[in-house]
């Protein structure tokens, strides 16, 4: 009797083991197919079969794989073009007009764009002084550094919408900033 029941019982474990794995299974299946974007699903997924949602996501995996290497290679390819000392010379060769200075007026925002050399002769903070002064918030500064130059990306918000920002003055004031003093006239 009890070599009945012990059987009897191991039955029920593996009937149970064998529920919670397809389970298991199909909650993975719906995970794996929830993230197939819905322009690569058929009408529904409901009314794919498993095996339709599997060879769905296969596929889309596979897309998503020749995309990474077509990434890689224009990737690839715009290194080739940058490292190339002709293509070099013609995207970095600016070191003559340097530091260069470019506002872009966003209604109740601005951004400044500033590409100056390695030896700058002014501080990013004298950049937000100036914008503060002129009415504006500095929201976000960034700044790298590629070769011999910087190139900085401020966004500031205007501080009061009704009185605004006059661009043209801030431009000026950023340029008389930034412009290196090529002479001085010293009254003796």
């Amino acid at each position: 009797m009890k070599n009945t029941t012990t059987r009897d019982s191991s039955k029920l474990d593996r009937k149970t083991i064998e529920r919670n794995r397809r389970i298991h299974m199909k909650t993975l299946c719906f995970k794996l197919v929830s993230t197939i974007p819905s322009k690569y699903l058929k009408p529904t997924k409901d009314m794919l079969s498993q095996q339709d949602q599997l060879d769905l996501a296969a596929t889309y995996i596979k897309h998503l794989r020749e995309r990474v290497e077509k990434l890689k290679g224009e990737k690839e390819q715009a290194m080739n073009m940058i490292g190339s000392n002709q293509n070099k010379n013609r995207i970095f060769n600016i070191g003559s007009e340097l530091p260069l200075l470019e506002i872009k007026d966003l209604g109740s925002s601005i951004e400044v764009m500033l590409i100056s050399g390695l030896n700058k002769n002014f501080m990013l903070y004298e950049v937000i002084s100036v914008l503060e002064e002129e009415g504006a918030e500095v929201v976000t500064a960034t700044f790298s550094t590629v070769a011999d130059k910087i190139f900085y990306t401020l966004h500031a918000q205007v501080k009061i919408l009704r009185v605004g920002v006059e661009t043209a003055r801030v431009y000026q004031r950023l340029q008389e900033l930034i412009t290196p003093l090529e002479s001085w006239d010293y009254i003796s």
